[in-house]
């Protein structure tokens, strides 16, 4: 696929989701699975969001919906026809349907999600010609950045369950290498 954007385009993009990737690292500095979000308005951020399921026990606080949910407050409704969202992670299934239901504009993603990814890489809501809105979208923008905090992120939680599991073998047994 080719990129069709300009110079401008791009390195916008690239700045607003640089603003995303602050957000994931508060995410992940919250233990949370390294995610972040930004709506531009008028091109200007009018709300962030990252990561909170686990801190909130809320299955819907993903980035995308933590953004959404701050930008309605902004804008005093729930409709954004003239945001885009950018966020570190090709958004999933529930966060596509809420983006679709807020009519924003555009979305920017870093990394694909090939495991739930509903812009493409599982499945593309977005492309559903008979739903009542279409956002378009532009992918894989800072996409091996984005992908390497989840990368490091995750093989770092590995890292610490293989050696909780080692330290816990070793506890029940001594005798153990």
């Amino acid at each position: 696929m080719t990129d069709t954007r300009t110079a401008d385009e791009i390195a916008r993009d690239e700045r607003y989701l640089r603003a995303a990737m602050d957000e994931a690292r508060l995410a992940e500095a919250a233990g949370e699975v390294p995610v972040g979000a930004v709506v531009v308005w008028n091109d200007a951020i009018i709300a962030r969001g990252h990561n909170l399921p686990i801190k909130s026990m809320d299955p819907s606080a993903h980035a995308e919906m933590q953004a959404l949910r701050a930008a309605a407050q902004v804008l005093g409704n729930y409709r954004m026809p003239e945001c885009e969202l950018y966020v570190t992670l090709e958004p999933c299934a529930m966060c596509s349907g809420a983006i679709l239901h807020a009519r924003l504009r555009h979305v920017v993603f870093g990394a694909s999600d090939p495991k739930t990814g509903a812009a493409g890489s599982v499945v593309n809501l977005f492309e559903q010609a008979q739903l009542n809105h279409q956002t378009t979208i532009t992918g894989g923008v800072l996409a091996d950045e984005c992908g390497q905090m989840l990368k490091d992120f995750f093989g770092a939680r590995r890292r610490a369950q293989k050696a909780a599991q080692l330290a816990a073998r070793t506890l029940s047994d001594p005798e153990q290498p």
